[in-house]
């Protein structure tokens, strides 16, 4: 079981307001008004802000990607799902990790400062501090050049003169271009699964990590990441192919267990965002779509009947309510779960939304675990890898279900009946099991083209109740865009704060556009 929140915002609040201290080896005199951050506490912080960037309560992905990959649907205001979103989303996206990068950058200085490195490693692991500070700062850096393309980046091992971010004395940081990102990632990775000391952990006791927890698992996770990289931008950065295999070699995942996320309290102090959203801030706006519940009840694609839809979905008519408190029975009835229509007008949610299914429990929970990445991701990796190996495809489906906690007798039949392993078939399965991680279905999506039911601009749904005397709709979206979107566009304010180098990066990269590919959307 992973190790749950601790909760130092106290401490977070003081020091966005005084920035940590140049005399970081004194003592305080009050420890109510600290005026040090233990390396450990920085750390903590920083990791539960960065799971929940993307999901920062009803305003996050489920605002932005999470309908675009049609994992949910909106069930009252539908702008989000065609498109429209709020420029409020992408601008806390793009600010909350760089807010954090700056964070595990702090430790990073704090163990290598020579009037702060002795005090640093009181806490823990020198090497292993820095070493996962620059992991953290792979994965941020890795989401922010996914979603945007050319963006201001910082690296520990490279001192390349594009890599300008993180600098409190740059105000204008130069957009780093994604071959150099990329890149420097992989290599980044590398160098920092190298670093870790295997016989300790990040810090004394695990104070602090509520996300490792060994030294093992923070490799596997280094190493992993890196493959997922390496593996997007294999056509185009000339030494991708050279890290898939040493990271491979290097060790990644191999089991649930190595699986990496951020298990949520059981209370209303520090719980999941979903449940936030729903039982805090009270909202009820949005749930599972149809075009995913349809696909795991077998109606519209080439798979079996998926035993996930059960835990994913409560029945219809189930309340909210009796769905947090497990208070409702699962049913074999299919017909008794039912999608949201993705992507309908707003004004036609009213006929819909009372005959939809909400989440189910294990979704809606307190204690949610977030997941950065799993080990089923690994497995669908190495099919790809190893020319759509069946076992790996396999190994990754039952991985999913497992996780989730679906009978073993129900994955074997569900595997038994799975058509057999391609590039449409792996990548659509490991689409189902990334549900709720929107950012790298997205990705994977915009890679491959799969999975290839997801319902396009101007293409035909299919509603659970007539609307305007039909069945179907068409997918009209409020942008102009002929399919899904291939990236997010900056903050507004970019252009204005830093209009040189806003500038150099489109003109290098092109329009700031939601349909501007990056370098790997070859598809």
């Amino acid at each position: 079981m992973k190790k749950q929140i601790k909760s130092i915002v106290s401490i977070f609040a003081f020091m966005s307001l005084v920035g940590c201290t140049d005399n970081f080896e004194n003592i305080n005199d009050n420890p109510n008004n600290p005026v040090e951050v233990p390396t450990y506490g920085i750390f903590n912080y920083a990791s539960k802000e960065v799971v929940g960037v993307n999901q920062r309560g009803s305003f996050g992905s489920a605002r932005l990607i999470l309908p675009w990959v049609q994992y949910s649907a909106q069930r009252n205001y539908t702008e989000e799902d065609r498109f429209q979103f709020r420029v409020s989303t992408n601008n806390s996206i793009f600010n909350s990790y760089y807010r954090q990068a700056k964070n595990f950058k702090d430790i990073i200085d704090l163990n290598t400062n020579p009037e702060t490195a002795v005090t640093a490693a009181l806490y823990g692991n020198t090497d292993n501090q820095i070493a996962s500070s620059r992991i953290m700062l792979a994965y941020i850096f890795s989401n922010l050049v996914d979603m945007f393309g050319d963006v201001p980046y910082y690296s520990y091992g490279n001192q390349d003169a594009d890599f300008q971010a993180l600098d409190l004395g740059n105000l204008t940081p130069k957009f780093a271009s994604q071959e150099k990102i990329y890149t420097d990632l992989l290599e980044e990775l590398k160098q920092a699964s190298e670093q870790i000391d295997m016989n300790e952990g990040i810090f004394f006791n695990n104070q602090g990590d509520n996300l490792f927890q060994s030294p093992e698992k923070l490799k596997r996770f280094a190493n992993s990441l890196r493959l997922r990289i390496a593996n997007r931008v294999k056509a185009v950065i000339p030494t991708a192919n050279a890290h898939i295999q040493d990271a491979i070699a290097s060790g990644v995942m191999l089991s649930n267990n190595d699986t990496v996320g951020l298990q949520y309290e059981n209370n209303s102090v520090n719980p999941a965002p979903t449940y936030e959203a729903f039982f805090i801030d009270n909202r009820t706006d949005y749930t599972i779509s149809k075009t995913f519940v349809d696909v795991m009840k077998g109606e519209t694609s080439i798979y079996p009947v998926d035993p996930r839809l059960q835990i994913f979905a409560a029945p219809v008519g189930v309340s909210k309510a009796n769905s947090l408190s497990n208070a409702y029975e699962p049913t074999d009835d299919l017909t008794k779960y039912q999608g949201m229509p993705y992507g309908i007008a707003s004004g036609q949610t009213a006929t819909q939304r009372a005959r939809a299914s909400l989440y189910g429990n294990a979704i809606f929970r307190a204690d949610y675990t977030e997941i950065l990445m799993e080990y089923a991701e690994v497995e669908f990796l190495l099919a790809e890898v190893n020319g759509w190996n069946q076992t790996n495809y396999e190994n990754g489906v039952r991985a999913s279900m497992e996780r989730w906690g679906v009978d073993s007798a129900k994955i074997d039949t569900f595997i038994a009946d799975l058509p057999a392993a391609s590039e449409e078939t792996v990548i659509t399965q490991k689409y189902m099991a990334l549900f709720m991680q929107p950012y790298e279905a997205w990705a994977e999506y915009r890679r491959t083209g799969f999975p290839n039911f997801l319902i396009q601009p101007g293409g035909t749904g299919t509603a659970i109740t007539p609307i305007s005397g039909s069945l179907t709709y068409t997918f009209t979206p409020l942008e102009d865009l002929t399919e899904m979107p291939t990236r997010v566009p900056y903050p507004l304010n970019q252009a204005t704060l830093t209009p040189i180098q806003y500038n150099e990066a489109v003109q290098h990269m092109g329009p700031d556009t939601m349909d501007t590919k990056l370098i790997w959307d070859l598809n």
